[in-house]
């Protein structure tokens, strides 16, 4: 008999226990974090006391344990429950910041310097992951994107020490962070010029210059950053030598394309979930809409679209969770997702009609909210050019 790995009873538990949480503890403040456009520092906090921050991370560094799978179930699971992908990208930031530390705390204790490893661990993992702190990256810059290769935010060494001048933007958890993964220009030109550097925000020349307004994800804070003669002790270089930050960026962008995959088609299914609710209970003319065979027509394309790209996201993750490289996998994934994903929030509006497109309404969040996920994360159209760069064609 298959096993289904996304069924085991563990990951069922953890399912259940997220969609609690998220029933419990999201939901009914969830208006309300849109309106603050912040989410306070106590729901981290009570995120990391049932383990959840930690989900897919090593118990060694403070985690929970578990493996991509786990962490795939645990979106589901969040989005299924209520939750918005703002809610999402705001809880979980830490998820694109803290692999780089983990990275290089790693590598110093392979090469006998277990004291640094265990600083950059105990200073800046174990609090992200219990909720005390807040994690975030920041590479994307005013002049450059998807680029990022070719970002100026430039550190230069100084004793012992390293200078950093720049800025950054749309820096998702910007304002709340604690904890900063700054990708910063160390050489020449070129992605073999970037080096990494873990920072603690409270840092004179740390400066959040302002607060960004989003369309979507209005509950997720977002900063525009300026570092002037920001200085940072040599230990907070996250590669062994300057440079190489290039190369941990791309090894951890396929399983952050995978994990916006997985934001895109749980947004998705959430919205047909609320869709196919609406229908069967909203009635014109005298009859439910689920009795129109139009209707009916549209919700088996909006399942079969989700059900594809759930499909193949899922065995992508499988492949990583085994080790597998998964570079272009992974990009397909987050296209085929995201473009299930549009479709779907869009005719789920259609479909609620006037109710779909006011504020108060779940499906209208979700309809804004899932628009940056063809953006973030790499633009759908440089991840086709970066597919066929990869196909060798």
């Amino acid at each position: 008999m298959t096993i289904d790995l996304f069924e085991t009873p563990e990951r069922l538990a953890l399912a259940k226990v997220t969609a609690d949480f998220t029933t419990r503890e999201i939901v009914p403040s969830l208006s309300q974090w849109e309106d603050d456009e912040l989410i306070p520092r106590e729901v981290h906090q009570a995120l990391g006391r049932v383990g959840l921050l930690g989900v897919g991370y090593d118990e060694s560094v403070g985690g929970s344990g578990g493996d991509s799978i786990d962490a795939t179930v645990l979106t589901e699971a969040l989005i299924g429950a209520g939750a918005s992908g703002g809610a999402y990208a705001s809880l979980f930031s830490h998820g694109i910041a803290i692999p780089h530390i983990i990275d290089a705390a790693q590598a110093r204790a392979r090469v006998g310097e277990q004291a640094d490893a265990d600083r950059l661990i105990e200073r800046f993992v174990r609090p992200a992951l219990a909720g005390d702190k807040i994690a975030a990256l920041a590479v994307t810059e005013p002049d450059g994107g998807s680029d990022v290769a070719h970002l100026r935010t430039r550190a230069v060494r100084d004793g012992d020490d390293w200078v950093i001048n720049g800025a950054k933007t749309y820096i998702t958890s910007g304002i709340r962070a604690d904890v900063m993964v700054i990708a910063a220009r160390t050489g020449d030109v070129g992605a073999v010029g970037i080096s990494l550097f873990a920072v603690d925000t409270s840092a004179p020349g740390f400066i959040v210059t302002r607060k960004l307004r989003k369309m979507g994800w209005n509950c997720s804070d977002t900063a525009e950053l300026a570092f002037v003669d920001l200085r940072v002790p040599n230990e907070a270089l996250l590669t062994p030598e300057p440079g190489g930050g290039f190369a941990s960026l791309a090894r951890h962008f396929a399983f952050e394309r995978l994990s916006l995959a997985t934001l895109a088609y749980s947004t998705a299914a959430r919205c047909l979930d609320l869709t196919t609710r609406w229908v069967q209970q909203r009635e014109t003319f005298g009859r439910p809409l689920m009795s129109r065979q139009v209707v009916r027509h549209d919700l088996v394309e909006m399942y079969r679209k989700i059900d594809v790209a759930r499909t193949y996201a899922r065995s992508i993750v499988c492949k990583h969770t085994a080790g597998k490289t998964v570079l272009l996998e992974a990009v397909l994934a987050k296209n085929t997702a995201v473009a299930a994903c549009d479709e779907v929030v869009d005719r789920a509006v259609q479909l609620h009609g006037g109710a779909g497109y006011m504020r108060d309404s779940e499906v209208e969040r979700h309809y804004r909210d899932s628009r940056i996920i063809g953006i973030g994360g790499g633009a759908t159209e440089v991840m086709t050019d970066l597919a066929a760069k990869l196909l060798n064609w």
